[in-house]
């Protein structure tokens, strides 16, 4: 399949932004390419579009799909597997954030949780067991508002993304009435 320019532009863009991201530039070429696509890929089709090795481009589909974000369509007198994402840029953002939280949010909430549990805790230092502590509140905060953002429908996130810090004119001042 020939990419039209700013398909290729997006395509090798979204690559580079996944790399600063700490995903492999193929997953995040090949999902960007899904993304733009009007129809499911076969992986063949994926891997010379790309200019990349077939092999490469099934470690990539299955990472994508560990990732919940591509899924298998298959279409009528073609045995190949064929590769599609939602259209819809809510679901992918949804969807990556709930696997980043897993991956990475959790673990590191659990760890600190273990850190202050450990009976060694005592040997350190008052301030290294508050900034632990502080640490952990601030986690635990942050996980309990990402899975109340993450049960807003997306017309609601819209608008509070659109509010950004005017969010602060609607709560309450400390000198206030």
């Amino acid at each position: 399949m020939k990419l039209n320019p700013v398909t290729e532009r997006f395509v090798l863009h979204w690559g580079e932004m996944g790399s600063k991201w700490g995903v492999n530039r193929t997953v995040a070429q090949i999902h960007a390419l899904l993304y733009l696509a009007a129809r499911p890929l076969p992986a063949d089709e994926i891997a010379e579009t790309l200019g990349v090795a077939r092999s490469n481009v099934s470690t990539s589909l299955r990472e994508l799909q560990n990732w919940k974000l591509i899924h298998v369509v298959h279409v009528m007198g073609d045995r190949r597997d064929h590769f599609a994402t939602s259209a819809d840029v809510w679901t992918l953002l949804r969807t990556i954030v709930r696997g980043r939280k897993e991956r990475e949010f959790d673990p590191t909430v659990e760890a600190l949780r273990a850190f202050l549990a450990s009976p060694e805790i005592d040997q350190e230092s008052t301030e290294a067991r508050e900034r632990i502590r502080q640490t952990l509140v601030l986690m635990e905060s942050l996980s309990a508002w990402t899975e109340q953002m993450l049960r807003l429908e997306p017309e609601t996130l819209g608008k509070l993304l659109k509010l950004g810090a005017r969010i602060s004119d609607l709560l309450p001042t400390r000198n206030g009435p």
